[in-house]
């Protein structure tokens, strides 16, 4: 199917791919692409550009018009916006379409991560292009998957174009959280001195949760713990606004305002990407368990019963798994997850070493999410990477630059601009 929005032409795509790459005459899912082209240009030879969104788990934008990075590569390119395995309309994994033993559920989602992201790719690529090898853009964790791309398909790809995405080839996921707490706490104090009022309201919130049980429409406890979890939104560009806006409209007279509620809800609750909170710390297991890493490491400052109330940032805890609803059903298979230690490398130093795929990344210095440090060490231990260091943007660079990221990644492949 083909649909026409205002400069560009959508059509779909859906392929039959094998659940495990490893036993191609085993089971199957369906991976969803959505093919984006300028109208005008529908019968050209364009090169195509695959979009590797965030995640774990996100589906690709849902186009409304050509604009902003898809409207500056829809230029030159033909695009795929590839909803990754288990996400959006690829045969998805929800609380709804899970089935059989936890342990069973553990098993098939080991075949949800970046390798066999990449095998899916490597499919798809050649039922469209042939042997003609494709650009990617990897978006967050969808850089995470290029440097997986590089290490066992390089010859699928002519140019990468990375944005925040660049990650520790040997970090574990205790190195990460060791990490990332830092920056949180850092975000939240430049959240709370750019709206100091936001301070007495969360730990107003905080409190009355203490003291009573709020429900949320969908029948989950709003607890602190959850509370705390809305700080996730901190290191994207609006995220600070978008905790401020929230906590205004909090009180409707002694009682959390139904708008609070509901927003608390949909912020938290991962209906539509459940696959963030199964899979998260297992992006960075290689050979080793996580055994929650995120929860072992929590410092006292963000602790549910520390006082202050802080939020949290990208972290996924245990205790999710019995506190929200589209969660639980993934409960038992995330513990085995977690205690997994026999899972194979998504990264080869020397093939990277040896790269010669051009590489442009954008590297956001005050990113919450990707360190920058560990994304600098990775720069310089592969091959054909080119680095564009900034604070300009925020994580979500990409999304509201209005194209300006991308097309100065390009620029960069292309030689106009140095690393």
């Amino acid at each position: 199917m083909t649909v026409l929005l205002p400069g560009v032409a959508l059509t779909d795509h859906t392929f039959t791919v094998p659940l495990d790459h490893a036993d191609p005459g085993g089971a199957t899912i369906e991976v969803f692409a959505r093919e984006a082209v300028d109208p005008a240009r529908r019968g050209e030879g364009l090169p195509w550009l695959l979009f590797l969104q965030g995640g774990p788990g996100g589906k690709s934008p849902r186009p409304t018009a050509a604009d902003g990075w898809l409207g500056h590569a829809l230029k030159t390119h033909r695009v795929l916006l590839l909803d990754q395995r288990g996400s959006g309309r690829s045969t998805p994994l929800t609380a709804r379409t899970v089935t059989g033993t936890d342990a069973e559920l553990a098993a098939r989602l080991k075949h949800y991560r970046a390798d066999s992201i990449v095998a899916d790719a490597e499919l798809i690529r050649r039922r469209l292009c042939g042997d003609r090898p494709w650009e990617t853009l990897g978006q967050s964790y969808g850089g995470f998957v290029t440097l997986t791309y590089l290490s066992r398909a390089p010859e699928g790809l002519r140019a990468c174009y990375v944005a925040g995405g660049l990650p520790g080839l040997d970090a574990t996921a205790d190195d990460v959280y060791a990490r990332t707490y830092p920056r949180v706490r850092d975000k939240v104090a430049r959240y709370f001195a750019r709206y100091p009022e936001d301070f007495g309201r969360l730990q107003a919130v905080a409190a009355h949760l203490r003291r009573h049980r709020a429900t949320l429409p969908d029948g989950d406890v709003l607890t602190v713990r959850r509370l705390q979890t809305l700080g996730l939104c901190l290191g994207m560009s609006d995220g600070a606004e978008y905790l401020h806006w929230v906590l205004e409209e909090a009180w409707h007279g002694d009682r959390l305002s139904d708008l609070f509620l509901y927003e608390a809800m949909m912020a938290t609750g991962f209906v539509g990407n459940p696959l963030y909170a199964v899979l998260h710390e297992s992006i960075y297991a290689q050979g080793t368990a996580t055994a929650w890493a995120a929860h072992r490491l929590l410092p006292e400052e963000f602790h549910e019963d520390a006082e202050p109330t802080l939020p949290t940032g990208e972290m996924i805890y245990p205790w999710m798994f019995d506190d929200i609803a589209a969660l639980r059903p993934f409960k038992g298979a995330a513990e085995i997850l977690a205690a997994e230690s026999g899972w194979p490398a998504l990264y080869d130093p020397a093939r990277l070493a040896a790269n010669r795929v051009p590489v442009a990344a954008a590297v956001y210095y005050d990113d919450m999410y990707v360190d920058e440090g560990l994304s600098m060490r990775t720069a310089r231990a592969v091959g054909g990477v080119r680095t564009w260091v900034t604070n300009e943007w925020e994580h979500d660079g990409v999304r509201v630059s209005g194209g300006k990221v991308l097309a100065r990644l390009m620029d960069i492949v292309n030689g106009v601009h140095g690393s």
